[in-house]
């Protein structure tokens, strides 16, 4: 059996060469591995964001909801930034495929920038505007993409997407098309 290369991937999922430390934040990093996903490693690593969407939606008051999702957005941005030297030296790239907390903070100041809180219509089309317009990314999104380095222009892109996607929702509510 031959060696496999760090960095490409199979050993984390296998374990093999890696450490307990590692193992945890390519857990983290990965959102439980769905940054692996072989097609749309970002979408599929979005969601988990709407995990944590639903369990506050429907366990927290609805006056605490835009509380919940502020200290949520908070706590994996840390994360992101404490994680983010070690993912791309690990995964060697300045915004590796395989990290998507990014992508879970983006969908869930979806809801947040939104604040109308229908779970099923902003779960549903909240995802998918933000995924649309995160891919796409529209000015200053794809700005901030090229050239703003480190955590702060990997969360960032996503941040300004999910605010579009907001904005997207605002009207189509107002004109009662969801």
């Amino acid at each position: 059996m031959s060696p496999i290369k760090k960095g490409k991937g199979v050993e984390d999922m296998t374990g093999t060469g890696v450490s307990i430390g590692e193992k945890i934040k390519i857990l983290s990093g990965s959102a439980c591995y769905l940054g692996y996903s072989p097609i749309m490693p970002g979408t599929f690593g979005a969601l988990p964001g709407i995990a944590i969407y639903y369990l506050l939606w429907k366990f927290l008051p609805p006056e605490f909801l835009w509380m919940g999702l502020f200290v949520s957005v908070f706590l994996i941005v840390l994360l992101n930034y404490y994680l983010t030297p070690w993912a791309t030296e690990y995964w060697k790239s300045k915004d590796p495929s395989q990290f998507v907390l990014d992508e879970i903070i983006g969908f869930l100041c979806v809801p947040l920038f939104y604040g109308t809180h229908d779970f099923a219509n902003t779960a549903l089309w909240g995802f998918i505007l933000f995924r649309v317009l995160d891919m796409i990314k529209i000015f200053p999104a794809n700005y901030v993409d090229k050239n703003v380095k480190g955590s702060t222009g990997i969360i960032f892109d996503d941040v300004i997407s999910a605010g579009y996607a907001a904005l997207c929702l605002f009207v189509l509510n107002y004109y009662n098309l969801i």
